[in-house]
């Protein structure tokens, strides 16, 4: 396995993601962010960051899957979530997690949240972008 995830003694353990990211291998991917469109450009779940996560997430997933990784292979997720407070937690894990149910994998959060003021269309309220590492 290309990548192992650690919490070093000293720092802090915090369970939604690990504090370091180890890869070893021959090929970066780096998947640009995903937003909640589908196919058709159409944006899936206006006004529902739960149901936002979750396509963007399935986005990530397909995207990984055509340059040959998949969620095991990702070094680092970064999401970006408009107007972020800490009470979007729920939903946001709640988006991960129905993600990860449909792919079959264990659900990985982002290990950089970042609050936007915006994104590139004014129905967006996340995008999540990965780095992945190939053997």
């Amino acid at each position: 396995m290309p990548i192992t995830l650690m919490n070093p003694a000293g720092l802090p353990k915090i369970d939604a993601y690990r504090q370091v990211s180890v890869a070893t291998g021959s090929q970066l991917v780096f998947v640009a962010g995903q937003v909640a469109w589908d196919a058709d450009g159409v944006t899936v779940g206006a006004g529902d960051l739960a149901a936002q996560v979750e396509r963007c997430y399935l986005n990530v997933g397909t995207a990984l899957a055509a340059a040959g990784a998949s969620f095991a292979d990702v070094a680092k997720l970064t999401a970006y979530v408009v107007d972020w407070t800490p009470g979007k937690m729920p939903l946001f894990l709640e988006g991960v997690s129905r993600a990860s149910a449909k792919l079959g994998v264990t659900p990985v959060p982002p290990a950089t949240l970042l609050g936007v003021a915006a994104l590139d269309v004014p129905d967006h309220l996340v995008e999540v972008e990965a780095t992945a590492v190939l053997g």
